[in-house]
């Protein structure tokens, strides 16, 4: 009973397939032919994707880690920062610790001489040069003036008895914002970048008449240490310095040690890293930043 069953729908498929022509079972073989080929295109395309985002998370790993080198060098760049701050801070209230009395009088005739480019404090043992003539409204260049004296004055620093001494630079501005396109596209996009930037040259200009680096800390500080009103022409003036502050404190070995090393730390660090094209500058009523 069974095989009879059997053979009765081997007959009715063998009727059936005869009932379909050729040209529809081309077109379904074409179908089938196609179908495959578009299951095949999206294997490729979802191994390509997974390439794709093997790569994705190879580059998120080294984000990952420069992230972490980042921040572990900005938490040591402020502990720099930090250190600096508090010898500003010791330096304008160093009343007990003053220079040597030959070294404050040779500094009081270098100030009178050259006062129209800067001043000397003698109780904080600070050369104060005047941003207005020792740069040009919205750049970091020396003047001829302030370079003459820059010259004279590391002659000065590097006398016996004084030629370990540290040496701190730092800048400042009055409070209105840079807005010159050629000072920001020269990289002084604000007034930090601006008193830093000048604070780094007046520290370049000293180590070409060689002042050893490692005697040197720059750092800038814009506007928030003015010594004077901002509302008047006469304060803001007074606010745009470059003060160089001597601390009686010899720079050691170990320090210049420590440059060193450093410098080969930063560098491997700064490999294939990108200058940043933008910049900074002063503007005034009386003075253009």
């Amino acid at each position: 009973m069974r095989m009879s069953k059997w053979f009765g729908l081997a007959a009715v498929g063998l009727t059936l397939t005869g009932c379909v022509s050729q040209s529809e079972f081309k077109k379904v073989e074409a179908e089938r032919n196609l179908l495959r080929d578009q299951v095949q295109t999206v294997r490729a395309e979802a191994e390509e994707y997974r390439n794709q985002l093997g790569a994705v998370s190879e580059q998120a790993n080294a984000k990952d880690q420069q992230i972490t080198s980042l921040s572990s060098e900005k938490t040591e760049l402020q502990t720099q920062l930090d250190e600096i701050n508090k010898q500003y801070a010791e330096a304008l209230e160093r009343a007990s610790n003053p220079l040597p009395a030959a070294l404050t009088s040779e500094l009081t005739e270098f100030a009178t001489a050259n006062g129209d480019v800067l001043s000397f404090d003698s109780e904080r043992g600070m050369i104060k040069f005047k941003s207005d003539v020792s740069f040009a409204p919205g750049s970091v260049e020396l003047t001829a003036k302030a370079t003459e004296a820059v010259s004279k004055l590391s002659k000065i620093l590097n006398n016996k008895g004084v030629a370990d001494y540290e040496l701190m630079i730092a800048g400042h501005t009055d409070s209105i914002q840079v807005n010159r396109a050629e000072t920001i596209k020269a990289g002084h996009r604000d007034n930090w970048y601006l008193s830093a930037h000048r604070a780094i040259a007046v520290g370049k200009a000293l180590q070409k008449n060689s002042i050893s680096a490692y005697r040197l800390a720059m750092v800038g500080y814009a506007d928030q240490r003015p010594i004077a009103s901002n509302a008047t022409d006469d304060g803001r003036a007074k606010n745009r310095r470059v003060e160089l502050i001597i601390l009686p404190v010899k720079a050691t070995a170990a320090s210049a040690e420590w440059l060193k090393t450093g410098k080969a730390t930063a560098a491997k660090k700064a490999a294939g890293a990108k200058k940043d094209p933008t910049a900074t500058t002063e503007t005034g009523p009386a003075y253009n930043k």
